[in-house]
């Protein structure tokens, strides 16, 4: 009895879906889960059950009174003939489903983790954890950190290619006039002229003493030799 009065519910729930659908073509009917077990046994109240479509959360619901009813809405994606999978207080269960537009099905899961029923003890039991929940807006950025010492130099790099030689520059002014050199030294002494011609005789002397004959002599052979060189140098020049 108690399963008819789901299926009557579903169905009802689908016609309510629908009649919006046949207003307007842009509302699709989800399908709708109803879950009435866990394991064999009603889920306790307060049981998470998710439905994912393609590994990704499409819809959850907190079981109330036993059940729990999850509907999965495509919204602006596309799930038709998609499989659906559920997990039950984050445990994944093995029980699936094809989405449908309209569906209505009653799950009845296995393998999920129910809250416990025992009386209490006393000691607290802790549940299996929830799914994880949305991530949290992003903090406020933090002040600035001190600068950080500065680094250690570098090695001195390579020496770079030599470069194309410059222009030629302009020539410059002339340099001032050097100091007369210091004479040279005497020439080596020019050969002997030739003889010149003998000289008319002279009138005859008084006799003289025999000195005075020599230095006449000596006269003559110095004049012979002047008469000589004053010849070469008037050929020279």
């Amino acid at each position: 009895m108690t399963k008819l009065k789901i299926l009557a519910l579903l169905v009802g729930m689908v016609m309510l879906f629908a009649i919006p659908a046949t207003v307007s073509a842009q509302r699709v009917p989800p399908h709708v889960f109803v879950v009435t077990s866990v394991d064999g046994a009603a889920p306790v109240d307060g049981t998470v059950i998710v439905a994912l479509v393609d590994g990704t959360e499409a819809a959850s619901e907190t079981t109330s009174g036993g059940s729990a009813t999850i509907t999965v809405d495509q919204g602006d994606s596309s799930f038709a003939g998609m499989t659906v999978t559920f997990t039950v207080n984050g445990a994944t269960v093995a029980e699936t489903a094809a989405w449908t537009q309209g569906g209505a099905d009653i799950m009845e899961l296995t393998g999920g983790a129910p809250l416990a029923t025992e009386e209490p003890s006393g000691e607290a039991i802790a549940g299996p954890a929830g799914p994880a929940g949305p991530q949290g807006p992003q903090g406020r950025r933090g002040a600035p950190g001190a600068d950080g010492a500065d680094g250690s130099d570098g090695s001195d790099g390579s020496d770079g290619a030599r470069g194309a030689a410059g222009a030629a520059g302009s020539a410059g002014s002339a340099g001032s006039a050097g100091s007369d050199g210091s004479d040279g030294s005497a020439g080596a002494q020019g050969p002997a002229g030739p003889s010149g011609a003998p000289g008319a005789a002279g009138a005859d002397g008084e006799d003289g003493s025999s000195a005075l004959g020599v230095v006449a002599l000596i006269l003559a052979i110095i004049a012979l030799v002047g008469a000589g060189g004053a010849f070469m140098l008037g050929r020279r020049s």
